[in-house]
């Protein structure tokens, strides 16, 4: 992993006054010190940043046009971009990015927490 990009009103590691925010130190356990980090207010002016450099864009959703994650032969650079817990990512978004991938769900829930999916993730693009 290379950097996280937070959009929205996803906290960042430092607030807009430069003070840390104890919060995010607290579960972060000392990575927000190392982990490179931007924040954008507009995740559509970031899409079209990081399409300019060539990046692969997959979001992480469930989509008709979806794929196991498992299934994934990422092309490398890739960014992959997962969206609110509840609301989850827009069409306009899943538009923009080049595969929808997801993670399999059983049971009533349809979701899983946001930092859970990327672990599942990340993880089974290092193996």
């Amino acid at each position: 992993m290379e950097k996280i990009y937070l959009t929205g009103y996803t906290p960042a590691p430092i607030d807009r006054f430069g003070k840390i925010r104890p919060q995010i130190t607290k579960t972060a356990l000392g990575a927000e010190k190392f982990v490179k980090w931007e924040h954008y207010k507009n995740i559509s002016t970031l899409i079209k940043k990081l399409k300019k450099e060539k990046f692969n864009l997959i979001a992480v959703e469930q989509s008709l046009k979806s794929i196991n994650y498992k299934k994934l032969k990422p092309r490398f650079p890739i960014v992959l971009i997962f969206g609110n817990e509840v609301r989850g990512l827009s069409k306009e978004i899943l538009k923009k990015c080049d595969k929808i991938i997801e993670i399999p769900m059983q049971g009533k829930k349809e979701s899983l927490n946001v930092s859970v999916a990327a672990g599942i993730v990340l993880f089974s693009l290092i193996n």
